[in-house]
């Protein structure tokens, strides 16, 4: 359930191990892949495709489908508008995974939905869209749930396509360090400059390390422990960041196993006219704060550039948005 970069991933790869996917997406993605079929490329070299005949491809919802399980792919600011449809058309009971950006769409979803079983998950890589119906992973990283059984046969399924998916009891921790991380996206998004790019220049570097010190401390107040994700505990990795070009390239090397295509999504939203996520990556951590008595005035000023680009119409460099978040 929305079929975009995401949904068209993890759903192609299902798909050309056998299993029956249903795709629902937006009428743009949807006429690609009728015309185009499915092409799905990554790091590594890999170039899968999956013949447009092979996709069972729909606007909405089909009637009196019931699936064993749903995969929610959709933008987070649609989740609400998502579980309603979901509910109205599937089996009371049926299992849906937010594969989504953010930390609450699974209880967002639950509140608009309650009978459907609602689990977290957790999509750690970047998926770029390259062209009609080719989408391309830039990154590596497992996939990680909730732990149910309904997810179990895609285990093993994901492993033949070669990305990894580990079932836990507990998503929080794994959510807020996926969060840190995609504390990039809006910076990214904002430079206009592919991933690694982007990366390579310590003006945008700065910028990243400032927005995760200040998520770090709401989570210190909120008593929450982030998870690691990267080659670094969540609390060491701004200090990395601050670090000179020349000493991050020689100790980041697995930060920037990166691909040259690879680009946020929300860099993707902000070119397409798109909404973007970003008040479920630094709204989420504003409102954090928040509730624990502290500030984030950082976090909240990107989300003011970020809605405010599409009127600027042109890409921060890195010393102009070390600028605009006011850092020395």
């Amino acid at each position: 359930m929305g079929a975009g970069s995401v949904g068209c991933y993890l759903g192609g790869l299902l798909a050309a191990q056998g299993l029956g996917v249903v795709f629902v997406g937006r009428p743009r993605i949807t006429a690609a892949l009728r015309e185009q079929g499915l092409r799905l490329s990554d790091l590594n070299g890999r170039d899968l495709r999956v013949p447009a005949r092979e996709l069972q491809i729909h606007e909405s919802i089909p009637a009196g489908i019931e699936p064993s399980l749903v995969l929610l792919c959709v933008k987070s600011g649609a989740t609400e508008t998502a579980a309603a449809e979901l509910a109205a058309a599937l089996p009371a009971g049926t299992p849906v995974v937010s594969m989504q950006n953010g930390i609450g769409n699974a209880e967002r979803g639950r509140a608009a939905a309650p009978g459907l079983q609602w689990l977290a998950g957790m999509v750690p890589f970047n998926i770029a869209e390259l062209g009609a119906g080719h989408f391309h992973r830039g990154t590596a990283g497992a996939l990680m749930a909730e732990q149910h059984a309904a997810l179990e046969p895609l285990r093993a399924a994901f492993s033949a396509q070669g990305v990894g998916f580990k079932l836990l009891p507990d998503l929080r921790g794994v959510q807020w360090g996926k969060l840190l991380l995609n504390l990039n996206n809006p910076v990214n998004a904002l430079s206009g400059k592919p991933l690694r790019e982007q990366l390579l220049q310590r003006g945008y570097r700065r910028c990243l390390a400032a927005l995760q010190q200040e998520a770090l401390q709401a989570l210190k107040a909120a008593g929450i422990a982030p998870a690691q994700l990267a080659a670094l505990p969540p609390q060491r990795v701004p200090l990395l960041l601050r670090l000179p070009t020349w000493l991050f390239q020689r100790l980041a090397k697995r930060m920037l196993q990166i691909d040259a295509k690879a680009r946020s999504s929300m860099a993707d939203d902000l070119l397409l006219g798109r909404p973007t996520e970003i008040d479920a990556l630094c709204g989420e951590v504003v409102r954090l704060a928040e509730r624990h008595g502290c500030a984030a005035p950082l976090n909240t000023r990107v989300c003011e550039l970020v809605r405010q680009q599409p009127q600027r119409g042109r890409p921060y460099g890195p010393d102009e948005l070390v600028q605009a978040l006011g850092l020395r």
